[in-house]
């Protein structure tokens, strides 16, 4: 562990580095932020902290700049993220709450997040396997051939056709929206499998194979197999901190390309009141390891709809990007849960 005075020091050449983009060197650290110590025992600390890993010196600088590890201890003694002034809190609630539907509010908030944090932003749709249903419709498209809609506590729409083997009147579609509509109203998706084990046997033998065909579907496309999105917005955000790449974007460039690994990114987020930070070699993810990955849930206490976050160089503003990462959660989880 380290003592009070070089964890001031390691802070102190994170900011700086971080608004400068130079290395930092101990006269400088000693003039600007008052430690109150002389500039030889700063070079002392830096020493010290170099010794253990948290800070090195690119090439032959006589200046030090923060490693992996540095940024990892700088982010886990923050004891609190820069707040938002109350101007950008209005702003991201106005901005938001002037979506129309679902898919609004997912680009609105993605094109938000990168505005405010100027990083590469990352906002998962919420998960259908955290959802609810909140309706069930069945449509009557054809006397062979059914609409299935279904609505979720979150505002997302999911649609099927399904093409029968035999007719149906109007009242038995209507005895199917009242078999399925008592059982999954206010259902976790999750449960789905459970609220549907006895409805075949429950159900008028007019309508049975029917129901089944319908249950079958709602189970295997909407329950086994969801299909989880993600939008992306801010990439071009990079060219800002190419600096911060020396060998080359690339890698990074591929691994946001792909589906998998921004789910991956923020498939393990459940908590709506925990910021979580990968730094570095931290990240999984190849192509990721010299960037860091901030990340939160989004939605009701003690759960989430899904995750949003935001990707960058090592070299960043934590404190203030954790601050507009949980603040943008907030007011999408609000306005959803209200949806």
């Amino acid at each position: 562990m380290l003592d009070d005075r070089k964890l001031e020091v390691l802070r102190a050449i994170v900011e700086d580095f971080v608004s400068t983009t130079e290395p930092v060197g101990s006269k400088s650290l000693a003039e600007r932020h008052g430690l109150g110590v002389s500039p030889a025992t700063v070079r002392n600390d830096m020493a010290a902290l170099e010794d253990e890993g948290y800070i090195t010196h690119p090439h032959t600088s006589a200046g030090r700049i923060p490693t992996d590890k540095g940024y990892r201890l700088f982010v886990d003694q923050l004891s609190t993220v820069k707040p938002l002034s109350p101007a950008e809190r209005r702003a991201i609630q106005s901005f938001l709450e002037g979506a129309v539907d679902l898919d609004d509010v997912v680009r609105r908030s993605v094109r938000l997040l990168a505005q405010l944090t100027r990083q590469v932003a990352v906002v998962q749709y919420p998960s259908l396997s955290r959802s609810s249903v909140r309706h069930l419709e069945i449509v009557h498209l054809a006397p062979n051939r059914l609409l299935l809609v279904l609505i979720t506590d979150t505002g997302r729409v999911e649609q099927r056709v399904l093409e029968l083997p035999t007719t149906l009147s109007d009242d038995d579609v209507a005895l199917l929206r009242q078999a399925f509509g008592s059982r999954l109203h206010g259902a976790r998706l999750v449960d789905a499998p459970a609220a549907l084990s006895d409805l075949p046997d429950a159900a008028p033998m007019a309508i049975r194979p029917v129901l089944t065909s319908v249950m079958s579907v709602v189970l295997e496309t909407l329950v086994d197999q969801p299909e989880e999105r993600i939008a992306l917005a801010g990439t071009a955000n990079l060219t800002r901190h190419v600096l911060d790449f020396p060998q080359t974007l690339r890698p990074v460039l591929e691994a946001l390309e792909e589906q998998v690994v921004l789910l991956k990114l923020l498939g393990e987020v459940n908590d709506p009141t925990t910021v979580h930070v990968k730094i570095g070699e931290e990240n999984n993810v190849e192509g990721l390891r010299s960037t860091s990955v901030v990340t939160v849930g989004y939605g009701p206490d003690g759960g989430a709809y899904g995750g949003l976050g935001v990707v960058g160089p090592t070299r960043m503003d934590y404190a203030g990007n954790m601050g507009q990462v949980r603040a943008v959660a907030r007011y999408v989880g609000e306005l959803l849960a209200g949806a």
